[in-house]
């Protein structure tokens, strides 16, 4: 499949229909837990997500940085203007708040906890505030983030894919509010 983003990584379709797996080759060694198993795999995949998303949100922070220091208008670096300063704020502190919240879901994971409330919230808030930050360090490069020549476009067109990869927002919003239904059940 030809993506806009996300090159290094292939994607294909793959069907299989009629396939059968003899008892002794199922992966997991149990037949019939299959969905469970992948569940259990689909929480890595948020927290994964997560991680990818908090990455490629800190380099387009830092290409931001960079640009603002050294593009130059009315004689001033632009990160001396005040917007710029304010919006160099605002993408830090999303960077660090998605850092935040995927290193606690990782965790919780690694101890063996159940982890899909936080797993969810670490996606859903990484892909959202990784498309956010990318955007304003595009805009911040000004004509020049839509460029080639910048790495700034090329993460405009990859930060998409964190969107939807193991689950939309609206999939993690869903999963979010069902678990938080379930932790604060009024007893009675």
């Amino acid at each position: 499949i030809d993506k806009m983003g996300y090159k290094g990584v292939d994607t294909t379709e793959l069907i299989m229909d009629g396939l059968r797996v003899p008892a002794d080759r199922v992966l997991g060694g149990a037949t019939g837990r299959g969905f469970y198993q992948m569940m259990d795999g689909v929480e890595v995949g948020r927290v994964n997500v997560a991680a990818r998303g908090c990455g490629v949100a800190r380099r387009a922070f830092e290409l931001g940085v960079g640009y603002a220091q050294q593009r130059h208008t009315f004689g001033k670096p632009i990160a001396r203007h005040q917007a710029i300063q304010f919006k160099l704020a605002e993408m830090a502190t999303k960077v660090e708040a998605a850092h935040a919240m995927m290193v606690n879901a990782a965790r919780k994971k690694d101890s063996g906890q159940r982890n899909d409330l936080e797993a969810g919230m670490a996606k859903y808030l990484a892909s959202e505030y990784c498309k956010e930050v990318v955007e304003d360090a595009f805009r911040i490069h000004g004509g020049y983030g839509f460029s080639k020549e910048y790495e700034i476009e090329r993460l405009y067109r990859e930060a998409p894919m964190l969107l939807i990869g193991e689950g939309t927002a609206e999939i993690q919003k869903m999963i979010i509010g069902r678990r938080l239904l379930e932790e604060y059940r009024i007893q009675g």
